[in-house]
C-alpha cells in the first residue's frame, strides 16, 4: 500500500493506493476521518458498480453505514438535478452536519457526490474511493467538485456549476480496476499521458517503458503509476489550491477537449477527448514558432499505444468546435486561456493566443 498527502489550502487529503482496500473502507476513514469515533457515513454508489463494488464497499463500513444511493454516470446526468437527488436521499438517511459521505465510483461520480456533500448542511465529510484509473490519478484528486449547465445553443457547459472541496480520504482501490470496461480504462491513460508530459522528459520514458504491463493491467504496474501520476497533480495542486494562477497547466489539452465534449453527438468521453486535446496542444504550440517539435510525435505515439484516439474520426466544422471554446472557465478578462507544451516539463499559460495559433490545433487534429 502506497500513501501520500496534498494540502488544498488549509485542507489535507490523505491518498491511499493499494489492493483490497473497499474491504477495510470503515477502518481507513477511522483512521483518517476527524473525530474519535466514525461519523455516520453515507455511500453514495456509481450505478455501474453497485453490484459488485458497491456491495464490497458497503460491507467494508459495516456498522458506520447510514445509507446509501445510487448515482448515474453519465455526463448528460451530470446536472444540477442529479445533486438534488443526493440531498433527499441523504435526509431520508438522516445525516446530519456532523456525518460524511462517500462517493464510490469514477469521476462524474466523484464530481456531483463533492458538489453534494459541499452543500449539505453548508457542507459535510467528504471521502472518494475512485474505480476509474482516469478518477484515481485526476478527477479525485485537488477539491473540485462539480456539475454541468445546459447550453443556450445546445449541448452541455462542462462543470459551470461547482465548489472546491477537498475530499478528507482519498480510497484507490487497484483490484476495482480489474472490473473496468476497455474503453473507460483507455481514458485514464490519456491523463497519465499528460502528467508525464508535464513532469518532464524521465516521466514520458518511463511511461513509454512500462505502459505494456499496465495496459495488461499488471497490479504492480498499476499501483506504481496511480500514485505516481497522482502525485504529479498534487504537486500542481499545493502550489495552486483554488486554481488563481499555476494550477491551470493541469488543463493541458483540455481547452480543446472541453469543445468537443460540449458536442454530444461526438460521442467522446473525457480521456479521449483529452487525448485529441493534447494533440491538439502539441500543433498549437509548434504554430508559435517556439517549441520542439518532435514532442508531438512522442505524445501521438504514447497515446496510440494506449490505444486512444489522435484525431477526430469523421473531422468536425472548426467554427462550431472553436465557439465552443468561448465557455471555457479558463477564459481571462474575456480572452481565451491556452495551455500549450513548448517541451516536456516545459508547459505554459498563454493568455490570449492568436487566432492562428488556435486554428492550428483544430486543423492537426482533423476540424476543417
Amino acid at each position: 500500500m502506497r500513501e501520500y498527502r496534498v494540502q488544498v489550502g488549509g485542507e489535507e487529503s490523505q491518498v491511499v493506493v493499494g489492493r483490497g482496500l473497499l474491504e477495510r473502507l470503515g477502518d481507513l476513514i477511522e483512521a483518517q476521518v476527524d473525530g474519535s469515533d466514525a461519523p455516520p457515513t453515507f455511500l453514495a454508489i456509481d450505478s455501474a458498480v453497485g453490484e459488485t463494488h458497491g456491495k464490497v464497499a458497503l460491507a467494508g463500513l459495516g456498522a458506520i453505514a447510514c445509507g446509501s444511493a445510487l448515482v448515474e454516470a453519465r455526463e448528460a446526468a451530470k446536472v444540477a438535478s442529479s445533486v438534488e437527488t443526493l440531498w433527499d436521499e441523504m435526509m431520508g438517511a438522516g445525516l446530519d452536519r456532523r456525518g460524511l459521505v462517500v462517493g464510490l465510483g469514477g469521476g462524474i461520480v466523484g464530481d456531483v457526490v463533492g458538489f453534494a456533500a459541499s452543500s449539505w448542511m453548508r457542507g459535510v465529510q467528504l471521502v472518494l474511493a475512485p474505480t476509474t484509473l482516469l478518477a484515481m490519478v485526476d478527477a479525485s484528486i485537488g477539491g473540485k467538485t462539480g456539475v454541468n449547465v445546459r447550453l443556450p445553443g445546445g449541448g452541455l457547459g462542462k462543470n459551470l456549476a461547482g465548489a472546491f472541496w477537498p475530499a478528507r480520504l482519498i480510497v484507490s482501490d487497484i483490484d476495482t480496476l480489474s472490473t473496468l470496461d476497455d474503453r473507460d480504462f483507455r481514458c485514464g491513460l490519456a491523463e497519465c499521458v499528460k502528467h508525464a508530459v508535464l513532469d518532464g522528459d524521465e516521466a514520458m520514458e518511463r511511461l513509454a517503458g512500462e505502459l505494456e504491463q499496465v495496459c495488461a493491467r499488471d497490479p504492480d504496474a498499476l499501483e506504481e503509476l496511480v500514485a505516481r501520476s497522482g502525485q504529479v497533480k498534487c504537486a500542481v495542486v499545493e502550489r495552486d489550491p483554488r486554481e488563481a494562477g499555476g494550477r491551470a497547466l493541469l488543463n493541458l489539452g483540455h481547452t480543446y477537449a472541453h469543445a468537443l465534449e460540449s458536442r454530444e453527438e461526438l460521442d467522446l468521453r473525457h480521456g479521449e477527448a483529452v487525448a485529441i486535446g493534447l494533440m491538439a496542444a502539441c500543433a498549437a504550440a509548434v504554430e508559435t514558432g517556439d517549441s520542439d517539435p518532435g514532442l508531438g510525435e512522442r505524445v501521438g505515439a504514447l497515446l496510440d499505444r494506449a490505444g486512444l484516439p489522435v484525431r477526430l474520426a469523421d473531422g468536425g466544422p472548426l467554427e462550431t468546435l472553436r465557439a465552443g471554446m468561448q465557455l471555457d472557465k479558463k477564459r481571462v478578462r474575456g480572452r481565451l486561456q491556452l495551455i500549450l507544451p513548448f517541451a516536456a516539463g516545459d508547459v505554459r499559460i498563454v493568455d490570449g493566443p492568436p487566432e492562428s495559433v488556435v486554428e492550428a490545433g483544430w486543423r492537426a487534429v482533423g476540424a476543417s
